[in-house]
This record gives C-alpha cells, sequence and structure tokens, in this order.
C-alpha cells in the first residue's frame, strides 16, 4: 500500500452518503487526536503515520500506523487484531468485525471512549513493538 498524496479534505467531501461523510470528519478527530499526527490519503484509506510490516510467512509492505476508509455500508477502521479487544467490543455498541477490521455503521451508535481505547492501544502496540508475530517499524 502507497501513500496517493491526494487531498483529505476533498475526498471527505465526495464522501456519500451524508451520513458516512459526517462519520469520516469524527474518525479523522479521533484518529488525530489519538496519534498526534496528520491524516494522509493511501488509496481511498484515511492514515495517520506510516509503518513497515512483515509477517511471519515472509510478506510485508507498508501501511498507515493508524487508518479507516468511509465506505458506503459502514465506516472500516483497520485493527491489528479485533480478537485482542474482546473486552472493549463488547462496551463498544453496533458493530460487526473481521479479522482485522472493525465496521462501525453509525459513529453515534458506538461508545466515543471505547472506540479511542480500541484505536490508542493499537496505536501504541505498533509505537513499542508489542503487535505478536507480525513486525511493525516505524517510519515516519
Amino acid at each position: 500500500m502507497r501513500k496517493t498524496g491526494g487531498d483529505v479534505d476533498e475526498f471527505v467531501a465526495g464522501v456519500k452518503p451524508a451520513k458516512r461523510q459526517r462519520d469520516a470528519v469524527a474518525m479523522i478527530e479521533l484518529l488525530r487526536e489519538v496519534t498526534g499526527r496528520e491524516p494522509e490519503l493511501w488509496g481511498t484509506i484515511i492514515g495517520f503515520g506510516a509503518c513497515h510490516y512483515r509477517s511471519p510467512a515472509g510478506t510485508e509492505g507498508d501501511a498507515p500506523i493508524a487508518a479507516f476508509a468511509p465506505r458506503r455500508e459502514s465506516t472500516t477502521l483497520y485493527t491489528l487484531r479485533t480478537a485482542a479487544h474482546g473486552d472493549r467490543l463488547a462496551r463498544l455498541g453496533p458493530h460487526e468485525t473481521g479479522v482485522s477490521c472493525l465496521y462501525l455503521k453509525d459513529l453515534d451508535a458506538v461508545d466515543a471512549d471505547v472506540l479511542r481505547e480500541i484505536v490508542a492501544d493499537d496505536y501504541r502496540r505498533v509505537l513499542t513493538g508489542d503487535t505478536g508475530d507480525t513486525a511493525y517499524t516505524v517510519t515516519e
């Protein structure tokens, strides 16, 4: 994955439906607050910071440290491992999960403090190298 250098505000202005656009603005503020970094476009993903990863199987690449994508059906928050947040997910509110994705259909329906905890925990794990079998090296 690579940064595309697009204008984040312009991208968000084109997000549909309006509810997803509103959620994208809120997610940018939340991730900016937690990471202390500015958003950058990685295709259709809005990322904060950058790292290089290498899995035990040898797969490697570049990715944002913290990221989300405003998709039509839901806001997708990318996590290290959703299973690591079991207790938090139980308190979060309505959501769906994938192995490393958290799908939020309505940001207003979830507990913002719990969401902040999830983002902060994953961000800290990448910065400290506490990421399990996959190694992450912060590059920006």
